[in-house]
């Protein structure tokens, strides 16, 4: 069945943890419902006393109608039994009450740390690793480990019980009751036998759990794109294959987990039978010492510890479930960030000015991006990225914007090492449009004011406004009170690029960077956003990559990459007469973008 567990690996941030530290850090959890527990503790002792005192309860009955037949002995022990079962009842009622608060709260805690570790893991994080796996361990892996709390109670239910009938077997006779502890080992071993067949197989099923989420989320994400090529059926096959290795995991889960207590049945039953046998010979040969009723309430009362001591022993088994998904959930949240800050000083109000110096960086190693790598761009400058795929452009953005580590050299923003400052601080001061815009489900003004949490409606609608003059709002069938649908696929992808410009416009960024926003639409749209972006870089230090001359032009200053190098660098004019690399590459891919259009556009669009 090898095969079955191909592709099944784990993630790179997955580590193995030691049954005891999983325990310690899952009490800690606990702890805050440490009132709720020892209610809970208090309730189980007196249902475990309950629980013991009926059968001996209805046994003394017995006895007692034989020597007393008549009808008001009769009512008394139906009464009394039946007051003891009541009761019984209502501290169980309280104890699952009680429970389900807790696990309540510890799943709601859990989740909540869970999730503000994935809101802290760097952006290189979410490239590595597909969202549909973390979001598996967000959601179904810590439903999973808040079921062990509940083990947790049940298992001191157990114990308890365990504890007081292993005292009232002793009062009915010793010999048989070391018997009874006798075998109890044999039961305990091999319930923990399958611990750690039983983690393995968890985990599995966890990981191909989180496989299916994965290619779900993955299907549903990029379902238009499917149903453009007609490949639902290439993407149902796929499905299926997933779906039914998920089955053939899950399945063996199964069986391994419905496995343990017919074995441990079995090994009681053993036992029940071999204190059926010697407690008979007991009985035979001295009456005073073990009578047959005592003896039949003997039996009567292992039936009732083997079901605790077998519930008890396949409670590491079981307690594997929540062991495997607590291994994921951990993982997740002490997964290393790559960006590390080693201080938190407040930048201030930044002016924009940016320096590499000696600058190394790569994506993995061993595939440098960028080597020795120096550039400044002073307050205001707006500089223009061009090159090749691969050249650099965007990892310098990224690189700016903090989202990745460097691997030697610095970056300075106004002089002060980016590694020392507070990255909420330096963020609010920068703006960024890329390629494919991301708009919320909600409106137009929600999506805009999502730069400026407090920004008033009139602010919101003064950002738009400056934003190709505002004409674009005029097309929108509510204005900013439009839905813009779910990643905003009620909008054009030009329209959805004025928004986020117009979100840009609110937060008023200090620096601002431009990453390929106009390389998929039309010249006419193009004419639009490049008015808007005329206003968002007025004063502020810029950094454009594009693929459009319209965005590379106007720039102060044009770098020019190739490998992860500087390799030409002036404005659009000088460097074509050089007839350089930037010439060849305006020969190859801006020449046949034609200016005399977006001209027109834009006094069509005035």
């Amino acid at each position: 069945m090898g095969f079955i567990m191909d592709g099944l690996d784990g993630e790179a941030y997955d580590r193995k943890y030691k049954d005891s530290d999983l325990v310690k850090r899952i009490m800690t959890y606990l702890r805050p419902e440490g009132g709720r527990m020892a209610i809970i503790v208090l309730v189980i002792v007196a249902s475990a006393l309950l629980g013991t005192v009926l059968p001996v309860v209805i046994s003394n009955g017995l006895d007692q109608l034989q020597a007393d037949a008549s009808a008001e002995t009769l009512r008394n022990i139906v009464l009394l039994v039946v007051g003891l079962g009541v009761t019984a009842w209502a501290f169980n009622a309280v104890r699952r009450w009680l429970g389900a608060v807790t696990v309540g709260n510890v799943t709601l805690k859990l989740r909540e740390d869970a999730f503000d570790a994935v809101m802290k893991r760097d952006l290189s994080f979410y490239d590595q690793f597909p969202s549909g796996k973390i979001v598996s361990r967000v959601t179904s892996d810590t439903q999973a480990l808040s079921m062990t709390v509940q083990l947790v109670v049940d298992l001191v239910s157990q114990l308890l019980i365990v504890v007081f009938l292993i005292g009232y077997l002793m009062s009915v006779n010793v010999q048989l009751a070391l018997i009874t502890l006798g075998i109890a080992p044999f039961v305990v071993t091999t319930a923990l036998g399958f611990r750690r067949i039983a983690r393995w197989t968890v985990t599995q099923s966890r990981r191909v759990n989180a496989e299916v989420n994965a290619h779900i989320q993955e299907t549903v994400s990029g379902i238009r794109i499917a149903k453009t090529f007609r490949q639902e059926q290439a993407i149902y096959d796929e499905f299926l294959d997933v779906n039914k290795r998920s089955y053939n995991i899950n399945l063996r889960t199964g069986y391994t987990f419905s496995s343990i207590f017919p074995i441990l049945t079995g090994i009681a039953g053993l036992g029940t039978t071999a204190l059926v046998y010697f407690g008979a010979l007991i009985a035979q040969a001295d009456p005073n010492v073990l009578s047959a009723g005592d003896w039949y309430l003997f039996i009567q009362g292992v039936w009732l510890f083997w079901f605790p001591l077998t519930s008890i022993s396949s409670f590491w088994s079981q307690f594997q479930l929540g062991l495997a998904a607590s291994e994921r959930v951990f993982a997740l949240m002490d997964a290393e960030p790559k960006v590390v800050q080693t201080d938190q000083r407040n930048p201030g109000r930044i002016q924009g000015e940016i320096a590499f110096k000696d600058m190394n960086f790569a994506y993995n190693e061993g595939e440098p991006v960028l080597t020795g790598f120096n550039l400044t761009i002073g307050v205001g400058e707006t500089v223009a990225l061009v090159g090749h795929t691969g050249s650099g452009k965007s990892s310098i953005g990224k690189l700016v914007a903090r989202f990745y580590e460097y691997q030697g050299g610095s970056l300075a923003i106004d002089g002060q090492d980016i590694r020392t400052l507070d990255l909420d601080a330096y963020h609010h001061q920068l703006g960024i449009v890329t390629q494919s815009p991301f708009l919320f489900d909600g409106t137009v003004r929600e999506n805009i004011r999502y730069g400026k949490a407090n920004a008033t409606d009139a602010e919101v609608e003064a950002a738009a406004r400056k934003v190709a003059n505002g004409d674009w709002l005029e097309v929108l069938p509510m204005g900013l009170d439009t839905e813009v649908g779910e990643r905003g696929s009620s909008l054009s992808m030009g329209q959805r690029q004025l928004v986020c410009l117009a979100r840009v416009m609110l937060q008023d960024p200090a620096i601002f960077i431009l990453d390929e926003a106009t390389a998929s639409v039309d010249p006419m749209t193009e004419a639009l956003i490049q008015e808007g972006l005329d206003e968002v870089m007025r004063g502020r230090t810029s950094i454009v990559i594009a693929h459009r001359l319209s965005t590379v032009k106007n720039a102060d200053r044009i770098i020019v990459l190739r490998k992860g190098e500087i390799i030409e660098q002036g404005n659009h004019d000088a460097l074509l007469s050089q007839g350089g690399y930037y010439a060849e590459l305006y020969n190859t891919y801006f020449r046949h973008q034609s200016l005399e259009y977006i001209e027109k556009a834009k006094d069509l669009v005035a």
